[in-house]
């Protein structure tokens, strides 16, 4: 990747050995593996057997979990922050958890919509959830740097499974507690 960062900086029309890009290609490189680490985890790994028995059979919301991402179409950053919700059916799942499956799949290349998606279906997948609701509210960099250059946007995007979708009376609960 280093290389290919070299190249880059290069095709732009910068010169490399200019002391303040002396290293760049090489940091960048570093970056952009910590920026999508989430491709070399695994689910099995980010659960950690974190599921423990339970009796209670109430809505779990875990609130505002700040998620960094970047898009697969430009490849720039979208920033917000995910709200998770589920009723157990028998066990729930460690706390830092949802907020480890919100990473796992925000740190890869990605639009929000898939994003959403994908924490619904891992969490109602790893607890057997009666139901999970995810929102998700990003600011993206692709609409603000370039485009249309829009500052004070926000995507909002919403993930309903089981009794979330099929229950309004749950969806109301869930969309009042994270207002």
């Amino acid at each position: 990747m280093k290389e290919h960062f070299a190249s880059i900086i290069s095709a732009i029309g910068e010169d490399l050995t200019r002391p303040g890009l002396a290293d760049t290609p090489e940091r960048a490189a570093k970056a952009f593996e910590f920026l999508t680490r989430g491709y070399q985890q695994k689910l099995d790994d980010v659960v950690n057997d974190a599921l423990f028995p339970s009796d209670s059979n109430e809505m779990i919301i875990v609130k505002d979990i700040e998620l960094y991402s970047m898009c697969e179409h430009h490849m720039l950053p979208f920033i917000g922050r995910a709200h998770v919700a589920y009723i157990p059916t028998g066990k729930v799942l460690g706390l830092s958890k949802v907020a480890r499956i919100v990473d796992m799949f925000a740190r890869r290349l990605q639009i929000q919509e898939q994003l959403t998606l994908q924490i619904a279906e891992t969490v109602k997948s790893v607890t057997g959830a009666e139901g999970v609701g995810v929102i998700v509210e990003a600011k993206h960099m692709c609409m603000m740097m370039r485009g249309v250059e829009k500052q004070n946007s926000v995507m909002k995007t919403s993930a309903m499974l089981g009794s979330f979708r099929d229950d309004p009376a749950t969806r109301t609960e869930f969309l009042s507690l994270v207002r």
